[in-house]
């Protein structure tokens, strides 16, 4: 996956500034060669809906969200290549729960936000 310096400090900011939180977003662009290449991040406001304190450690992309990113990615000319969240605290990996709700096909980023500053960010 390709993202641009500036796509990776937009990650990492919406990270800090919902700390501790977990954040979370689209991303948009299209697959080139094999490359899937980031072109537009859409953040998503966290609207997990459970005890507050769940919120530090999962996030909620509603089916209007989803609905509404596919329409700006086609009107765009692009496709949903997948999602971002951030683990607050935490390392930049999958969680069980991550592995068990993952769609095929998509690319899943995590930013690891420690202590509210980012730290570092894996895809799977």
């Amino acid at each position: 996956m390709q993202l641009a310096s500036d796509q990776l400090a937009a990650i990492a900011r919406h990270g800090e500034e919902t700390y501790p939180d977990e954040c979370c977003g689209i991303l948009l662009g299209r697959e080139i060669e094999g490359t899937r290449v980031v072109t537009q991040l859409l953040p998503i406001d966290n609207q997990w809906d459970g005890a507050a304190e769940e919120r530090r450690r999962r996030f909620l992309i509603t089916p209007q969200d989803m609905l509404r990113a596919e329409r700006e990615a086609r009107n765009a000319g692009l496709d949903v290549l997948g999602f971002y969240h951030s683990h607050p605290d935490a390392p930049a990996r999958p969680s069980a729960f991550d592995r068990e709700h993952a769609w095929p096909w998509y690319t899943y980023l995590i930013a690891s936000i420690e202590g509210g500053r980012y730290a570092t960010i894996t895809g799977w």
